[in-house]
C-alpha cells in the first residue's frame, strides 16, 4: 500500500524571513511539504495557475502591498475550490477576519501560533475544517453580538420620508414632495420614530445623520 502523499502548502507573504521561516517550519513535518512561494497576492494566484496540481493548502498573510490577502483568497477559492486558505497574520482585527472568512478562507491563525498548532490547522484545512485563533473567535463574537445598527428595518418609502426630513422639510413639505396625503406621512413619520426608538423628529433627524442612515 502507498503512502499517502504530502499535504502541499504554498506560503504567501511580502517578507521573505517570514516565508523562509515557514518554510523551515514545514520541514519538520514529514506529512507537509513547500510547493512554492509568493510574495504578493498577484503572484499567489499565478503560482497556483502554473503548479499541477494546485496546492492543497495555502498559508495567506492578509496585509500586502497591491492585492491584499483577501481578494487574493477569492480568487484562489473561485478558481480553485479545492484549494484551502488559511489567513497567516499579526493582525486580529475584526474587519479582517470577516473579509478572511467572506472569501473563503478555511482558517484565520496569528503569526505567533506554535509549529505544531499550524501544522493541525494545515492538516485540518486540507480536510475541509476550519480553525480559528481565539483572537479571530473572539472578534466574531463580538460582531454577532453586537446590535445592529438602526434604521435596517425601514422600508424604501421610509428611506424617503426621513430624506426630507434630514432635509428639513415638515409634514406637508414632505407630503408634497412624495404626492401623498399629509395623513399618510404622519404615520409614516410615526413609524420611523418607533423603529429609530426615538422621541422626535429632531432626534430621528440626528440619528440619521450620524449613523449615514441616509444620503
Amino acid at each position: 500500500m502507498s503512502a499517502t502523499p504530502p499535504i502541499r502548502v504554498l506560503v504567501v507573504d511580502d517578507h521573505t524571513m517570514v516565508r523562509r521561516g515557514l518554510a523551515t517550519f514545514l520541514k519538520i513535518f514529514p506529512d507537509l511539504i513547500l510547493t512554492g512561494e509568493a510574495e504578493s497576492g498577484e503572484a499567489a494566484i499565478r503560482i497556483c495557475a502554473e503548479l499541477s496540481p494546485p496546492p492543497d493548502v495555502v498559508l495567506m498573510d492578509m496585509m500586502m502591498p497591491g492585492m491584499d490577502g483577501a481578494t487574493a483568497t477569492q480568487a484562489i477559492r473561485q478558481a480553485y475550490p479545492a484549494v484551502h486558505v488559511i489567513a497567516l497574520t499579526s493582525f486580529k482585527e475584526e474587519s479582517l477576519v470577516k473579509s478572511a472568512l467572506q472569501a473563503g478562507a478555511t482558517g484565520y491563525l496569528l503569526k505567533d501560533v506554535s509549529a505544531d498548532e499550524l501544522a493541525q490547522a494545515i492538516r485540518a484545512a486540507h480536510a475541509g475544517r476550519s480553525t480559528l485563533s481565539p483572537e479571530a473567535t473572539q472578534a466574531l463574537v463580538n460582531a454577532i453580538s453586537r446590535p445592529p445598527p438602526p434604521g435596517l428595518d425601514l422600508t424604501a418609502r421610509e428611506r424617503e420620508v426621513l430624506a426630507l426630513m434630514v432635509q428639513g422639510y415638515n409634514n406637508n413639505e414632505v407630503a408634497a414632495a412624495l404626492i401623498v396625503s399629509p395623513s399618510t406621512i404622519k404615520s409614516h413619520v410615526s413609524t420611523i420614530l418607533s423603529k429609530l426608538g426615538v422621541a422626535s423628529r429632531t432626534e430621528a433627524v440626528a440619528l440619521a445623520v450620524r449613523h449615514k442612515i441616509v444620503t
